[in-house]
């Protein structure tokens, strides 16, 4: 089911966002329910995404976090569900080692770290025990304005990629992520996606994740809600793409099949 990733660098890949969360910052509550969750996975596949990415916790601003046993308990049935009717990975969106064990063990391919390794010291041995894929994110706890965000960037990326390679974990399994959104400033997060090359320039594929985040909506209309921000997130995602962006992770998945099947036409047969 990971066959797909080898399409890496051919094409953008299309990460399609399912949270069955009741606090999620676009969609709280709209897919707690078993069944719709898995109908809008399925719809989600049908129109084109590469991988499914499940989540049991928010990790917006502000967000109250959930114990593991909670996390689990609104994952793993999907996971279950999922796995055996999909034809597409399940990434498991988890900063847990406990929950992505469980979430693999169910049938989940892909651990999508919004932490790179850096909050649970278990988690680079569950990736490797299992073979599995590992989206590595950039996270900070606190903002601060007067930081180079690309030279921070970089020193995390160090220390996570250290830790795969103690635990086993090839390269090759390996995704970057700049964490847009995540513990960085307005500025700061328009930065990473303007040097996105510098971040390229360490050999792993990169996924960019801004569907629908609110720093989108202050360079246009800070009032717009997160449902409303499909423009802006194009906007980001295609400027990304054109910088090297090998995933996007998104709520909207046509529109984002649609957008970057143009954008990899021009991008891709440049000489």
């Amino acid at each position: 089911m990971t066959a797909i990733l080898k399409e890496l660098g051919t094409r953008t890949l299309i990460m399609g966002v399912l949270n069955v969360t009741p606090d999620s910052f676009s969609d709280g509550g709209l897919f707690s329910d078993q069944a719709t969750a898995v109908s809008h996975a399925c719809e989600m596949e049908k129109a084109g995404a590469d991988i499914i990415d499940v989540g049991g916790e928010s990790t917006r601003p502000g967000h109250t976090p959930v114990g593991a046993e909670e996390e689990q308990r609104r994952v793993l049935p999907l996971i279950q569900a999922l796995a055996p009717i999909l034809t597409v990975p399940i990434s498991i969106d988890t900063y847990r080692a406990a929950t992505a064990q469980a979430a693999l063990a169910a049938g989940a391919r892909i651990v999508n770290d919004v932490w790179g390794f850096q909050r649970d010291p278990g988690m680079p041995a569950v990736v490797a025990e299992h073979g599995a894929f590992a989206i590595v994110m950039h996270n900070r706890a606190q903002l601060n304005a007067s930081l180079d965000i690309m030279a921070d960037l970089m020193r995390f990326f160090e220390h996570s990629l250290a830790l795969a390679r103690q635990a086993g974990i090839p390269d090759a399994h390996l995704i970057l992520d700049p964490g847009i959104g995540f513990g960085k400033t307005a500025d700061q997060n328009l930065e990473a996606l303007r040097r996105l090359p510098e971040l390229k320039a360490l050999g792993f594929p990169v996924l960019v994740g801004a569907s629908r985040k609110s720093v989108l909506s202050r360079f246009y209309d800070p009032q717009v809600p997160p449902r409303d921000r499909l423009f802006g997130t194009l906007g980001a995602h295609l400027a990304a793409v054109s910088r090297g962006a090998d995933i996007v992770r998104v709520h909207d998945v046509r529109a984002h099949v649609e957008a970057c099947r143009v954008a990899d036409t021009v991008l891709r047969t440049l000489p």
